[in-house]
């Protein structure tokens, strides 16, 4: 028996079965979620019975899917999450925190005896960080806990973290990216754990789906055994290779390397801000750069607006920090890159003009 019935119900928005005239764009997150407990500011750990008081602790939804899921919605995008969580408290906290951003977790399914996956993570006073990590339920996530008629309903599937996914098959992933592939959807793909060429081999088939792959720089060479800065165009190369879309690969304090099929490459350049945590930046900029793809922005300026929400996501503490609306990330791009923020405002008006016309 669960030991959770003191807590409030999760709150679930239910969306429309069929998108209205007008709606924002829909996005299908599928995979890993994750409770990241964090702290900051840690020096060190204290030896023996010791301790140490910290400015701040939270508990976020986090995990390549949860953490682009809450990004996007509050981004403005009508998210469905898709994933595995324990019948515990930790897992009634990460639908909780999903639910209260506007996330439809109503694909999220509860493991009876598996506890929540977990994280605690120190955060260095530098922003970076160790984690302490319990995979828990997000390996037991399978095909059949997936609506994949709900999947195939939204105009756009993140595959969130299927490297960690032990679940699913290499064909099990395939077939979740066919669902949305045939119905027209955009397909993006990110992982989880720092890569190996294993896990390519196992994600090969549904890269080859894949309109965009967004992996970070030391994972892409891990993946595919490359190595240094040089390894990283034939990297690109070998992805590339395997019949995906395109690869937006972030570096860091370097940016993001965009490169489409035909191998033209664009680095866009990063935002300097006071980093207090790099938690998350990776699921920010997911969903910046979802937001801006669906909206009909040329690839390099959805990367632009991917920076940006990474970029703020490494002000705060968590994979849920800095991020507060579409308005307010655009405001802040454009203090910075003010050519590519009036594109994407213009892409974005555009897009919301079209929606009102088939809707007039």
């Amino acid at each position: 028996m669960r030991g959770t019935s003191g807590l409030p119900p999760t709150p679930v928005p239910p969306p429309p079965a069929v998108k209205p005239h007008g709606a924002a764009p829909s996005v299908a997150v599928v995979g890993a979620h994750i409770l990241d407990v964090l702290g900051r500011p840690v020096d060190e750990i204290p030896p023996g019975q010791g301790s140490a008081r910290l400015d701040e602790i939270r508990a976020t939804a986090a995990g390549t899917a949860a953490g682009t899921a809450v990004d996007l919605a509050r981004l403005g995008a009508r998210v469905r999450s898709f994933g595995a969580v324990g019948t515990d408290l930790l897992g009634d906290i990460v639908m909780q925190a999903m639910a209260c951003s506007g996330v439809d977790t109503r694909g999220v399914v509860r493991k009876r005896g598996a506890q929540t996956s977990a994280t605690i993570l120190p955060i260095r006073p530098d922003g970076s960080r160790p984690a302490l990590h319990v995979p828990g339920a997000t390996r037991l996530f399978e095909l059949a806990d997936i609506d994949l008629d709900a999947v195939a309903g939204c105009d756009a599937l993140l595959l969130g973290g299927p490297d960690a996914l032990a679940g699913l098959s290499a064909a099990d992933l395939t077939a979740v990216g066919l669902a949305a592939k045939r119905a027209g959807a955009l397909v993006v793909i990110d992982v989880l754990h720092p890569g190996s060429a294993r896990s390519l081999e196992r994600l090969a088939g549904v890269l080859a789906l894949a309109d965009w792959f967004s992996p970070n720089g030391d994972q892409l060479l891990a993946l595919t055994g490359r190595a240094g800065q040089a390894g990283l165009a034939g990297a690109i190369a070998d992805v590339l290779a395997l019949g995906t879309g395109g690869l937006a690969v972030t570096l860091g304090p370097d940016g993001c390397l965009v490169t489409d099929q035909s191998g033209r490459s664009h680095l866009v350049p990063a935002l300097r801000v006071p980093v207090m945590d790099t938690t998350g930046c990776g699921d920010g900029f997911n969903a910046g750069f979802l937001t801006g793809l669906l909206a009909g922005c040329e690839p390099a300026d959805a990367a632009s607006l991917g920076v940006a929400c990474g970029a703020l996501v490494a002000t705060g503490l968590g994979s849920d920090a800095g991020i507060e609306s579409l308005g307010q990330v655009l405001e802040f791009l454009g203090g910075e890159q003010p050519e590519a923020a009036a594109r994407i405002r213009g892409r974005l008006q555009r897009s919301s003009d079209g929606l009102k016309e088939c809707s007039a």
